[in-house]
């Protein structure tokens, strides 16, 4: 069911943004977003870009020390939201880079954020060209343990993510 909930363009900007790849000076690279969240308008209209909810590459080893763990923190513990988070990860292989789409509907969430979010996310999924990897995560349990994204990422065959082992 279809909620009727629109995607703001900036959300679509901010998606684009973190998927291309382009090779950029040393400044752009830290203005790149390593983790955003959205959330819905105070009208319930529209998905918007959560104001002051993100991390940038540049934060990193500065104002932030673990990216994964600053990221759980920024979710809030009695509201849904949706986020993409650019996982930096190693296989036995090789290093990869993949954004994530997730879906944070803690069971603490009110029943009718829960609702008009999860009624929503396709409006924003399909914005969302070329995602690989949609995680819907039901509480900090689920998410604070970063070696349960690493299974979302690659299963077994990941063994670090943000530079610390699993």
């Amino acid at each position: 069911m279809a909620s009727g909930v629109t995607v703001n363009d900036e959300v679509i900007k901010v998606f684009n943004d973190m998927k291309v790849r382009k090779s950029s000076t040393p400044e752009e690279i830290k203005k790149r977003k390593k983790a955003v969240l959205f959330c819905l308008s105070d009208d319930k209209k529209q998905i918007i870009v959560e104001e002051a909810k993100q991390i940038l590459v540049g934060d990193i080893g500065d104002t932030v020390e673990d990216p994964y763990t600053a990221f759980v923190k920024l979710l809030p513990l009695n509201d849904c939201r949706y986020a993409l988070y650019d996982a930096t990860y190693e296989t036995k292989e090789s290093k990869k880079e993949d954004l994530v789409f997730i879906f944070w509907a803690p069971e603490s969430a009110p029943l009718k954020s829960k609702m008009i979010y999860a009624s929503s996310k396709d409006a924003i999924k399909k914005k969302f060209t070329g995602i690989k990897h949609e995680w819907q995560v039901n509480g900090l349990d689920d998410i604070k343990d970063r070696s349960t994204l690493g299974e979302k990422l690659g299963g077994n065959v990941v063994v670090s993510l943000e530079g610390k082992p699993l």
